[in-house]
């Protein structure tokens, strides 16, 4: 029996080492699939087409060098010929010839075998005419047959001599011994050498014909590499219209493109994979991108809302605790775009390069509009909990309110308007930047560019009544607090003004004169205040009682008044909470 086994295992390494060699493919000769159609997301997902007539190898099937790495569940390779059908995708490492420049002693010898040269070796040997043999060198196969099973592919061994012809017969001249070479024919400056690199292999079918010289193949994936960030520049004309301009910044971290069909997206799609790499790729993690395509701290929140989509400038984008090389997750929004795509066509950009162009211009309507909001306070319970530090801190945060200027526009364009940097100009001056928030066709947007110090708010409130035991719940007794607050509006520009307060208050509002419309949010169901950043920055500070949202809510006054030329109004209003 173990006879048996040997002479198996002899005539497989005899076989083996018989075999004809298998040339490694030159590097020249895998084609790179062009580029035709890219569809970019504002994320830095970018879904990529590929197709072209590709050279075929002697089995039929097309062979590239390009291999990417699509996110799981994206890759999907065809045959654009009908005659032909793609039975499956190989990704290998692979041995290929790559030719370059011979920068050395040891690669000018091997790439001139069969040159007559005068060699000079370090003394005592002097000089002699021959002409070059080589560099003895083990094949891949060779190593292969001798090597333990399943070790893979192996690069060729290259020894350490040359073989020289003399007259005296083949000379075994060790290279660190050669001092110098004079060729006494033409140079041959330039090697092939054997190197491993990841290929894609597309095994095509060519059913009862015989393969051709080219195929007609294609491949679509999604892949995380090239990002457009909007911005818009607003051209203000002080009678009512504006100028509005879109450009977009292509960022291109993936590959070299060349006149493709450029569909930039406005929205961000549910990637559920986004952070899985299939397996296709042969890589572990991703490649790693530029600052402009990771997230992560506060310091990238504007990067991060318009990734998302995110119209909230104050939510927090939590960090992860060990980053892969594209960053954490991009942070979910609590509203999404819809899809809207710009198509522009002929787009080159190499790998690295990056791009500014406008995509679209129209003109909108807007009116200038003042606005005061005041949001609520925590009751004074909560702030004698609260230590000097923060409670100078809350002063300042109620202490002055101010009527902010706006420009509110509405877009009677062909195109929603998308989370972006928005700069506002008015008489060839810069005004504002503000945070552009998706804006449906149809639909208003507010722009502030300035608090309007020309209109003074002062506010007063006081509490009025305090009544103990005034509600019994679950067996627990409730003082009911009462308050009253005003707030008074001085306009002091010359032209009379629109103002549209609103005024927050934790409780339940009763009364508001000058006809303010009163609103009762019930926080634990408005959807609203359940996303996280919605909560003021001291809701925190305080360990709030487990029956505080099941007698208080949220109120809220709205009034639109019109202040004249240096005229003022008083706007009065009346709120209760429960304390315990």
């Amino acid at each position: 029996m173990k006879t048996s086994i040997l002479f198996v295992v002899l005539a497989l390494v005899l076989s083996a080492a018989a075999a004809p060699l298998q040339t490694a493919p030159q590097l020249s000769a895998l084609a790179r699939m062009p580029v035709r159609e890219i569809t970019v997301f504002k994320d830095g997902h970018v879904f990529v087409l590929h197709e072209g007539a590709m050279p075929t190898d002697a089995s039929g099937n097309v062979l590239m060098d390009y291999l990417p790495a699509p996110v799981l569940g994206t890759f999907w390779p065809y045959s654009a010929d009908k005659g032909v059908k793609l039975s499956s995708v190989l990704a290998s490492q692979r041995r290929v010839r790559i030719e370059h420049t011979a920068l050395n002693l040891r690669d000018l010898i091997e790439a001139n075998a069969g040159a007559e040269v005068i060699i000079s070796e370090n003394a005592p040997a002097g000089s002699y005419s021959g002409t070059l043999l080589g560099i003895p060198s083990r094949s891949s196969e060779e190593i292969e047959a001798t090597a333990l099973p399943n070790s893979g592919e192996k690069l060729p061994e290259r020894g350490d001599v040359a073989l020289v012809k003399t007259n005296e017969g083949v000379k075994v001249v060790p290279l660190s011994n050669i001092r110098d070479v004079i060729f006494k024919t033409d140079l041959k400056p330039r090697i092939a050498q054997e190197e491993f690199r990841n290929l894609l292999t597309l095994k095509l079918d060519w059913g009862a014909r015989a393969a051709e010289r080219t195929a007609n193949v294609g491949l679509v994936y999604l892949q995380k590499g090239i990002r457009w960030i909007p911005s818009y520049r607003i051209t203000l004309d002080g009678r009512g219209g504006a100028t509005v301009r879109l450009q977009a910044m292509l960022l291109n971290e993936l590959t070299d493109i060349q006149n493709v069909t450029a569909n930039l997206v406005i929205g961000v799609p549910t990637f559920a994979f986004k952070d899985t790499l299939d397996p296709i790729s042969l890589q572990r993690t991703s490649a790693q991108l530029s600052q402009y395509f990771q997230q992560g701290d506060r310091a990238q929140m504007l990067s991060n809302a318009i990734m998302s989509q995110s119209a909230r400038m104050t939510e927090r984008v939590a960090p992860q605790e060990q980053p892969v090389d594209l960053g954490p997750g991009l942070p979910e929004s609590s509203r999404n775009e819809d899809l809207f795509i710009f198509t522009v066509r002929n787009i080159s950009l190499r790998k690295g390069e990056r791009m500014a162009m406008t995509i679209a211009e129209f003109t909108l309507p807007y009116k200038d509009v003042f606005a005061l909001d005041l949001p609520y306070s925590p009751p004074p319970e909560v702030r004698r909990n609260v230590n000097n530090e923060r409670e100078m801190e809350l002063a300042r945060l109620f202490a002055a309110p101010k009527v902010a200027h706006k420009i509110r526009l509405t877009n009677q364009s062909s195109y929603p308007l998308t989370t972006a940097p928005a700069l506002i100009i008015k008489d060839d001056r810069v005004l504002a930047q503000g945070m552009m928030t998706y804006t449906a066709i149809g639909a208003k947007v507010d722009l502030e560019i300035t608090k309007a110090v020309d209109i003074q708010v002062a506010k007063n409130e006081t509490e009025t009544r305090r009544t103990p035991n005034a509600l019994r719940w679950q067996g627990n007794d409730y003082a009911r607090v009462e308050l009253t607050g005003a707030l008074t509006l001085t306009n002091y520009r010359n032209i009379p003004v629109d103002i549209e307060v609103t005024r927050h208050a934790l409780g339940h509002i009763d009364t508001a004169d000058n006809n303010g419309q009163i609103t009762k949010i019930n926080i634990l169901e408005d959807g609203s205040y359940q996303a996280a950043g919605d909560y003021p920055s001291w809701w925190g500070w305080y360990n709030w009682p487990w029956w505080w949202h099941h007698l208080n809510g949220v109120g809220r006054i709205r009034w639109d008044v019109k202040v004249q030329p240096g005229g003022k109004i008083d706007l009065s209003y009346t709120w209760h909470y429960f304390w315990q």
